[in-house]
C-alpha cells in the first residue's frame, strides 16, 4: 500500500464527524482525525502511541488485560468487529462503542485498521443526575445489547426483577434509535380493564359511549413516529392480549366507536418481571404474542448481579433526591449498602437513600440514617419444584449436560451472564450447549 493511499485515507477520515484512528497490526496509532483529538485527546501527541495506552492506560493490549480487543478480533476474523469499552477521556472514563475495520492492500492483505469511536450518551460510568449508571460486567453486557438493537426496528422484551430500571433502559433504547426525535409513550399494563385498554390505547370517537363528548387520541396514535413502551406486559389479561396481537400483526387499529382502520407507526418495547415462558406453558400468556414481542430479549440485571455498581448508583441517587447539594455518604454507609441484599433493587435503594436525606441534618449521610428506617421485606417463597433435580444417579458427564441445559432455560437470551455465573468463557459455554443439545 503506497504512502499516497495512506495520505488520502488520513485526509478522508479527517473530514468525518465521528472520532477515528488508523492503526497498524501492532496496536500502534498512525493517525487520528480532528474529531478524535477533540473527544479523546489529552494534549500529548497521539501518533506513535499504542491504542490501549491512550484509551485504557494499559501497558499491554486489552485482550491481555482481561478485556475484549476489537483489533485482535478483526485481525482473526478478517472483518469489522464491534465491542463496548470504558475509555479514558478528558472528562473521565466513559462508555464507548468501538468498531474496528480492517483495511487491505492490493493483494488482499490486511495492512491497517480504522477504529471508529462513538461515545455512549445514554449511560454514564460515573455518578450522574439522570439516565443509566453503571460499569460492572453485568451492566456493560446489558448496555452492549441495548446499543446493538437500538438502531433496528426490532421489538425488544426487557426481562428482570422488579425495580431494575426497565423503563430507563427502554428510554435509552429510544434515545439511541433513529426514532429519538419522536415521542416515548409508556403504558402500564397492570390493572387494565378491556374498556380502559381499548380507549387508552386506541382512543375513541365522539359519541362512542356516554361521556365521550369529543374525539380522543389514543396512545398508539400518540406514539406515532416514536416508541411505545408496554410495562408489565405479563399482567395483561388474555382477552386484551388478543387485541394487542392484532395491532402488532396488522399494524392497524380502530378507535372505539370508529369504522376506519388506521395505520400504526411505532417501535415496540415491552417489559415484565414475570417468567413469560412458564406463562406460555401454563396458557396464561399467548404463545403467538410471546414470539411477536420477544424478537430481542434483554436481561436487566438485579443489584446482586452488579454489586460493584452500588456505590456508584448510591452517589447518583443521592444527587437526584437530596434537597441539600453536594452531600456525601460515609464509607460506613456505602459499605452497608454494598453488603445488603435488595429485594426491590434500585427502587429500594432509592427509597433508603431518600429517607436518609430526610433524617440527616449535617453534610454527610451516615450508617444510622440508613438503618433507622430500613424495611426488610422477606424474599418471595421459593418454588421447590423449580430447582434442578434428577430422578436417578447419572454419570458426571450426563449430569453436566443436563445442568447446562437447565441453566440455559433459567436465563434465556443472555449467554454472557450465564457464562459468568457458570465460571466459563462464552466459547466454552457455546461448545457445552451444543453438546447438550446434540445429546
Amino acid at each position: 500500500m503506497t504512502a499516497h493511499f495512506l495520505s488520502e485515507l488520513i485526509s478522508f477520515l479527517d473530514g468525518l464527524p465521528e472520532p477515528r484512528i488508523i492503526m497498524d497490526g501492532e496496536y500502534r496509532i498512525i493517525a487520528a482525525n480532528a474529531a478524535y483529538l477533540k473527544e479523546f485527546g489529552d494534549g500529548a501527541p497521539i501518533a506513535g502511541r499504542c491504542c490501549y495506552e491512550v484509551s485504557h492506560h494499559f501497558s499491554v493490549p486489552c485482550d491481555q488485560a482481561g478485556e475484549s480487543c476489537p483489533l485482535k478480533q478483526s485481525l482473526e476474523a478478517g472483518a469489522p468487529q464491534r465491542v463496548l469499552h470504558l475509555h479514558h477521556t478528558p472528562r473521565g472514563e466513559e462508555h464507548v462503542d468501538v468498531e474496528t475495520t480492517p483495511i487491505r492492500d492490493d493483494q488482499g492483505q490486511v495492512v491497517y485498521f480504522v477504529e471508529t469511536m462513538r461515545i455512549v450518551r445514554q449511560a454514564s460510568s460515573r455518578a450522574a443526575a439522570q439516565g443509566l449508571v453503571g460499569r460492572s460486567p453485568a451492566f456493560v453486557s446489558m448496555l452492549e445489547k441495548v446499543l446493538r438493537v437500538a438502531n433496528s426496528n426490532a421489538s425488544v422484551l426487557l426481562l428482570g426483577e422488579t425495580g431494575t430500571g426497565k423503563e430507563l433502559v427502554a428510554q435509552a433504547i429510544h434515545e439511541a434509535s433513529a426514532r429519538e426525535e419522536g415521542p416515548f409513550v409508556a403504558v402500564d399494563c397492570a390493572g387494565m380493564t378491556e374498556t380502559l385498554f381499548e380507549s387508552e390505547l386506541f382512543g375513541y370517537e365522539k359519541g362512542a359511549f356516554t361521556g365521550a363528548n369529543h374525539r380522543k387520541q389514543g396512545l398508539v396514535e400518540a406514539a406515532s413516529g416514536g416508541t411505545l413502551f408496554l410495562d408489565e406486559i405479563g399482567e395483561l389479561p388474555l382477552a386484551l392480549q388478543v387485541k394487542l396481537l392484532r395491532l402488532l400483526e396488522t399494524g392497524t387499529y380502530r378507535r372505539v366507536g370508529g369504522l376506519d382502520w388506521l395505520p400504526a407507526n411505532f417501535r415496540l418495547i415491552a417489559a415484565t418481571h414475570r417468567d413469560l415462558r412458564s406463562m406460555v406453558q401454563a396458557e396464561t400468556f399467548r404463545r403467538d404474542l410471546y414470539f411477536r414481542i420477544n424478537t430481542f430479549p434483554i436481561h436487566t440485571p438485579a443489584l446482586h448481579e452488579r454489586v460493584e455498581d452500588i456505590p456508584l448508583l448510591a452517589a447518583s441517587l443521592l444527587e437526584r433526591v437530596d434537597r441539600k447539594p453536594r452531600r456525601q455518604l460515609t464509607p460506613a454507609a456505602l459499605a452497608w449498602l454494598s453488603c445488603r441484599r435488595f429485594s426491590g433493587n434500585i427502587r429500594e435503594l432509592r427509597n433508603l437513600i431518600e429517607r436518609a436525606t430526610l433524617l440527616a441534618d449535617g453534610d454527610r449521610i451516615d450508617l444510622p440514617h440508613l438503618t433507622e428506617m430500613a424495611d426488610d421485606v422477606a424474599p418471595a417463597p421459593v418454588d421447590p419444584s423449580a430447582g434442578f433435580k434428577l430422578a436417578a444417579v447419572v454419570e458426571l458427564a450426563e449430569l453436566e449436560m443436563r445442568y447446562i441445559a437447565w441453566a440455559e432455560a433459567q436465563m434465556p437470551g443472555d449467554p454472557g451472564l450465564l457464562a459468568r455465573l457458570l465460571g466459563v468463557s462464552q466459547r466454552t459455554l457455546y461448545r457445552k450447549l451444543k453438546e447438550a443439545r446434540a445429546h
